[in-house]
């Protein structure tokens, strides 16, 4: 059997212009990053940013059940998904976000897909891309470095170094940056402060690129970023250190949307990479308006499940963008189902219908939540080859007990082939009517913001806000802030903030340790459980595996 890898290198791509010519897009559209990858040239995203944003195209978000080790493949079915939709002849294009080099050399060793149903040049989008990720970590760097350059020479502003809220960045798996002393080494060194690093794909520029319209909108944003405060304790925002500008000229191009195309040529744009377990999760705002006008079926997925990655899509980035989903597709699968039902990894290839339907609450819960939205969903099997008939039809029996078709999809073996009965089926969705509505009110208060997502999404009993979190979010509210929506951090792995409880947990305390004001991004980050903004290695990482020859020819990415 071939690797996902091995499967890519075998591919012949079409050159990159003939991709974007089945969306109508011509040479002087695209700024060409060598034969197979192109970006969007600046004017031709704000014309197609605009026309999206008053298309009548069907929008269709993919999420998930919560993750769990066995696996569940909703990049994977969202590729597959738009060459399904392109194999009944459909107009489709796909929406993506670009991989992180942290989880390539951690966990995942790549985030393309897999098997027959990838985007490509996988080792290109794995690793470097067209750099826009080291855009977002060369800005925020050069504003950290201008904090404490005005401090150093003179700190008119008054910032109390003590109070700096803004973090250096990176975007690899680094632990051991976390918690760290800058300045040492004496006067001309620096005034030693404490300081931390994020990975890149978690700060708050990645969220600002990601929600900005044009390079006006993301000056504005960049220029509301609050770094800290004065010694009186007034919020001090970036504007006030006159380099607005100079941030926004290094991500000028990675403002601009990148074009790549799957196996099967489906064009799909790639652009931004926010972590949804501690940021909004989606990829960008004028990759979906620019894929919205440029197609009819618009194929976009949001990070992990859908308490998390579902959530922010909607109360986030379609209330900023003003999208309106018509679709949605919950990836599923049976192995992991029956983890969530309690059996553990090494025993999931045996049918155990009692485990599948006790772990067939957690999908439950995703398919309520989205139902809180007022949008039809779909579930879509992702198949392996250790799923009996019984248990799939036991899936399919209890969500049609809820309203919901379940229907088994073989993209990662078959392409779009193995979509098809999805695809048409999520055409029947499309046009359906729904009633999208938002899960809260931006004029509620930040804290009665979380209580609403933490009972309704996340199905806890009880909120309780560390008196740190609660004195923040006072704060917050006092100096203007109160209106923005709010983006919870928090293990990916349950639907609760602690990790180790799979399915369906409710009733708990859901604790807020912290919160942060991304006022540049336009939310406030809610930390709950032990997540944080800078993840590490696994004992033995993927980039063990990784390795290139002397032909410059890539293995191990998978």
């Amino acid at each position: 059997m071939l690797s996902d890898i091995e499967i890519a290198q075998k591919n012949v791509l079409l050159p990159v212009d003939d991709i974007a010519s089945k969306i109508g897009l011509v040479e002087e559209d695209l700024i060409l990053y060598g034969k197979f990858k192109a970006k969007l040239s600046l004017e031709s995203l704000y014309k197609y940013a605009d026309l999206g944003s008053g298309s009548k195209s069907n929008l269709i978000l993919v999420t998930a059940i919560t993750p769990t080790p066995a696996g569940e493949g909703k990049s994977t079915v969202s590729i597959g998904l738009g060459d399904a939709l392109r194999c009944i002849g459909k107009k489709s294009v796909v929406a993506l976000r670009e991989p992180s080099l942290g989880p390539c050399f951690g966990i995942k060793g790549g985030a393309c897909g897999g098997g027959y149903s990838q985007i490509v040049p996988m080792e290109d989008i794995n690793l470097h891309f067209t750099g826009d990720i080291h855009a977002v970590s060369i800005a925020t760097n050069l504003i950290a470095s201008i904090i404490d350059n005005h401090i150093q020479h003179g700190n008119l502003l008054r910032i109390d170094p003590r109070t700096i809220t803004w973090k250096r960045c990176v975007d690899l798996n680094d632990r051991a940056l976390r918690n760290i002393v800058i300045g040492l080494g004496g006067k001309s060194q620096g005034i030693p402060r404490e300081d931390s690093f994020s990975i890149a794909v978690a700060s708050e520029i990645m969220a600002v690129l990601g929600l900005s319209r044009t390079i006006d909108d993301m000056k504005e944003r960049l220029g509301n970023i609050v770094i800290g405060s004065t010694f009186e304790g007034r919020l001090v925002k970036f504007k006030e250190l006159n380099s607005v500008g100079a941030v926004a000229a290094l991500l000028k191009d990675a403002l601009c949307p990148n074009l790549v195309q799957t196996l099967e040529k489906t064009p799909v744009f790639v652009h931004c990479g926010p972590f949804a377990n501690i940021a909004h999760g989606c990829s960008s705002l004028n990759g979906t308006l620019c894929s919205l006008a440029l197609g009819d079926y618009v194929v976009t997925e949001a990070g992990f499940a859908a308490d998390l990655g579902a959530e922010k899509f909607f109360d986030i980035k379609c209330r900023y963008g003003g999208l309106e989903p018509s679709a949605v597709v919950i990836v599923a699968t049976v192995r992991a189902l029956k983890m969530h039902g309690g059996v553990v990894l090494s025993e999931l290839s045996a049918e155990n219908l009692g485990a599948l339907k006790h772990g067939f609450e957690n999908l439950r819960v995703h398919i309520e939540n989205i139902s809180k939205f007022g949008l039809h969903s779909i579930v879509a099997l992702n198949k392996f080859s250790t799923d009996t008939d019984k248990e799939i039809s036991l899936i399919k029996e209890l969500c049609a007990s809820m309203g919901v078709e379940a229907v088994l999809c073989e993209t990662w073996e078959k392409g779009g082939e193995g979509g098809i009965t999805l695809a048409e089926k999520v055409v029947e969705i499309c046009g359906k009517s729904s009633s999208f509505r938002f899960l809260y009110d931006l004029n509620l208060s930040l804290k009665d913001k979380v209580e609403v997502l933490a009972k309704e999404i996340y199905r806890a009993g009880k909120v309780e806000f560390s008196p740190l979190a609660f004195k923040k979010l006072e704060l917050y509210e006092k100096e203007g802030f109160g209106n923005l929506p709010i983006c919870v951090a928090k293990t990916q792995n349950s639907i609760s903030h602690d990790k180790s409880l799979r399915g369906a947990p409710e009733g708990y305390v859901f604790p807020v340790r912290d919160v942060q004001l991304y006022s540049g991004a336009g939310f406030v980050v809610i930390f709950s459980g032990d997540i944080m903004t800078m993840p590490g290695l696994p004992k033995v990482p993927s980039a063990e595996r990784i390795d290139v020859d002397n032909f410059g020819r890539i293995s191990g990415l998978f």
